[in-house]
């Protein structure tokens, strides 16, 4: 009897590891990414005359998208959120949904 228990024991683990799900790739990341563009220019040298600084010009641009670790976007800051807050017709309730015991606010989800 407990080899049998041992027996089912060991193929329950064994099935249990086998299926269980393998961490997801992340996408590439598209956290705020500075650029620099750096330009050098310099004069040609003629004999006898001094050498021209050199002008450095930096552009830095960055991106908005603040994502997790994962690469999903982070929705706690306001330019991920893409949810419309819409004006409901009725009467609400406490959580501000619509509530549906009121004709204005059916008729408003028949029209939507």
């Amino acid at each position: 009897m407990k080899k049998l228990l041992s027996l089912i024991a060991i193929a329950a683990f064994g099935l249990t590891t086998a299926f269980a799900q393998t961490p997801a790739t992340a996408p590439a990341k598209t956290k705020m990414v500075a650029k620099k563009e750096v330009k050098t220019t310099t004069a040609p040298v003629k004999a006898g005359a001094k050498q021209e600084a050199k002008k450095v010009e930096t552009k830095t641009t960055t991106t908005a998208a603040k994502v997790k670790a994962d690469g999903t976007p982070d929705m706690r800051f306001k330019e991920n959120k893409t949810k419309a807050v819409t004006k409901v017709a009725g009467p609400t309730k406490k959580d501000g949904t619509a509530d549906m015991r009121y004709k204005a606010n059916k008729e408003a989800a028949k029209k939507n």
